[in-house]
């Protein structure tokens, strides 16, 4: 009786914990983006939007948005600000290039106004940047990341896919594989970062003045992660390959840091 009452105790512990929820920290992390709220999107009409992050006084954003079957619009709803789009499931028309999942476009600013339609519908993800007199990049890209070959990374077992480099601000969009049992080590990034799991399994810890706090990623994981901010540890690791999607708006440096601490 006491081992069985002990065990449904310990049971009810450990459902009370996965209830519980990701630690909170003072920016975007550990989100799983289908639990979000729909939002309306004005540019897009007739889609389902999940907002990720974004700064109303600017109009940058970042979203994930359904498109649903013989859906048709244009890029045009963000007038000199460059555009990015990435391909999760179905199928997008640019103009008359069709883009299956792993399909990416830049469009950059005076780029914009091409049609848009998904015949089957499509889940997106549909990133609107700030304006950057810096940017090099004025023609659009539109490619197939499943073309490109995976490079190795300066980290083992991690590997990268780079979709837009832009020489001027040093903006950057690339793909992350990570293999299964792979780790990072703690780190701290001089930019901003978002990132979005497009598939697998991925454990990560980030520091909040001092104090390490851990959560999985499952497929559809978000995180919007400050300039400066420790992260990652003997924690983090892919529990089953894990591929990101990856921004940053600007150059930046990586330094491997020995602990997580108070800054």
């Amino acid at each position: 009786m006491i081992r069985n009452a002990l065990i449904t105790f310990l049971t009810i512990l450990a459902v009370a914990g996965c209830a519980s929820g990701p630690p909170a920290l003072p920016y975007p992390a550990f989100v799983q983006v289908d639990e979000l709220e729909d939002v309306f999107v004005a540019s897009l009409p007739g889609v389902r939007a999940k907002q990720l992050a974004g700064d109303p006084m600017t109009r940058r954003s970042s979203k994930r948005i359904d498109l649903p079957p013989d859906w048709s619009g244009t890029s045009g709803g963000a007038p000199g600000r460059s555009l990015e789009i990435f391909v999760l499931q179905g199928s997008l028309n640019i103009a008359d290039i069709e883009l299956g999942p792993g399909g990416y476009a830049f469009l950059p600013s005076g780029s914009l106004g091409f049609n848009l339609s998904a015949p089957s519908g499509a889940r997106i993800l549909y990133f609107v940047n700030d304006v950057d007199p810096e940017s090099i990049i004025r023609s659009p890209i539109i490619i197939d990341a499943g073309l490109l070959d995976w490079e190795a990374s300066d980290n083992p077992g991690q590997w990268v896919k780079e979709l837009r480099n832009d020489p001027g601000n040093g903006a950057m969009t690339w793909l992350l594989r990570i293999d299964t049992g792979a780790s990072l080590p703690w780190e701290i990034t001089s930019a901003t970062r978002e990132g979005y799991l497009v598939s697998g399994s991925y454990q990560h810890s980030e520091c909040d003045t001092g104090t390490v706090l851990t959560w999985q990623y499952l497929p559809g994981g978000y995180f919007f992660r400050p300039a400066n901010v420790i992260n990652g540890g003997p924690a983090a690791s892919a529990t089953i390959e894990a591929v990101w999607l990856l921004r940053r708006s600007e150059a930046a440096s990586t330094t491997p840091v020995p602990t997580c601490e108070a800054q």
